[in-house]
């Protein structure tokens, strides 16, 4: 999963970066890219979908389904075309918030695929419950592959059972040959694997239909509880989940999917927690409404706007036409840091590099610390098991 021009960070950034970690992302194995943009700018997924296909990879282009009301079947069917145009070896259907509807879902694979020759696939979270009737829904349509998880990991934020569907398929046109006993044996493993990060459960137990209004991914809403809950706010969560679709629309019905969904929820939680609407205007949120990430489905709020560009000129140009090339500026910094604190970069060190310029934050604290363990955290380990209490002899219920 590649975030277009923004590769695995937050920011853009310029296309010899993009060029050169895709080269090596080649290199070191990886062979299908699918390639999204947070606002759906096919402008933003261009360098990275050209440079997927000239090292010889799958290139998947993405639509990061949304709704409002801008958005329409024709919205989605223009932007398959411009991806098409651009050149891809297949197109992802990205429902990350899992608001995409079973009718809805039928209707644009049938669409997609009357109207294009391309394999189509789609990604459905599980968050408010409709993704596996969407599923089901896209296969009757005719979609080539759909994307779930072991029973053991999925549902609530994550992806629809793979069991499941296997069981719903079994012995139809659409039967996929899986044995569903082997399946158990894989959910097992990860049933003991998932009680080792325990701690990094969300709040969710089963579904949220908050989500069909907030339309937060279900990553999002794990990250807005632990931010909340750091700021001893948590009680706050469902004033943030309201104002969220308010911030989206200021931004101009933007798609809710990194790094656009964690600018809006950081907007939202600022503006419930400081008690007044944009009193503190975010930097990202600033780049949003300066046009810094590309276009947006409609036009952003106008106010807003002309408050973050103090009487500048918004960016309407593909942003990363703006950037100089800036691999060969970052690579001497890397080199200056790593002899300044003695650190011994790889023997292809252009893949250190890449790793400082896209998580700036932790990069070089990474390299220097690599080959001492005792500077990470410790591996996760499974929650001791509870003592098992002899239980009370229940009442008599007098049935």
């Amino acid at each position: 999963l590649l975030r277009g021009q923004n590769l695995l960070g937050y920011r853009h950034y310029a296309d010899d970066v993009v060029e050169r970690f895709v080269e090596r992302a080649v290199k070191n194995g990886m062979d299908v890219f699918r390639v999204f943009d947070a606002m759906n700018d096919p402008r933003n997924m261009k360098a990275a979908l050209q440079a997927v296909r000239s090292h010889g990879a799958h290139a998947q282009g993405t639509l990061s389904y949304t709704t409002s009301p801008a958005h329409t079947l024709q919205t989605w069917l223009d932007l398959t075309e411009q991806l098409l145009e651009t050149g891809v070896d297949s197109i992802a259907i990205k429902d990350m918030s899992g608001i995409l509807t079973p009718m809805a879902a039928f209707e644009l694979v049938s669409e997609i695929k009357k109207r294009y020759d391309v394999r189509l696939h789609l990604h459905c979270h599980a968050t408010t419950g409709m993704a596996e009737m969407a599923l089901l829904k896209a296969i009757e349509a005719g979609v080539d592959g759909v994307d779930t998880a072991i029973s053991s990991m999925s549902a609530t934020y994550g992806h629809p059972a793979t069991e499941a569907l296997v069981a719903t398929l079994a012995g139809t046109e659409h039967d996929t040959g899986l044995d569903i006993l082997k399946l158990e044996n894989i959910a097992a493993y990860f049933r003991e694997v998932r009680k080792k990060y325990h701690a990094f459960e969300g709040q969710l137990k089963g579904y949220d239909s908050r989500i069909l209004v907030a339309q937060v991914p279900g990553g999002m809403l794990t990250n807005l509880e632990s931010q909340l809950k750091q700021q001893n706010a948590a009680d706050k969560l469902d004033q943030v989940l309201a104002e969220i679709p308010r911030v989206r629309e200021d931004l101009g019905f933007i798609p809710l999917v990194t790094p656009t969904s964690q600018i809006v929820g950081t907007q939202a939680v600022l503006n419930v927690l400081t008690g007044e609407r944009y009193k503190t205007i975010a930097k990202e949120t600033a780049g949003i409404l300066k046009g810094e990430y590309g276009h947006t489905p409609v036009p952003v709020n106008a106010a807003l706007q002309a408050r973050v560009l103090e009487g500048g000129a918004p960016v309407t140009c593909r942003p990363a036409d703006l950037l100089k090339p800036e691999l060969a500026e970052l690579e001497a910094d890397v080199r200056r840091q790593a002899q300044e604190k003695g650190i011994q970069l790889a023997g292809n060190a252009i893949d250190d590099v890449l790793t400082v310029a896209l998580f700036p934050q932790i990069g070089l604290k990474f390299l220097e610390n690599r080959h001492n363990p005792a500077a990470f955290e410790p591996l996760p380990q499974a929650e001791a098991a509870q003592p098992v209490t002899k239980a009370e002899k229940p009442a008599a219920s007098g049935i």
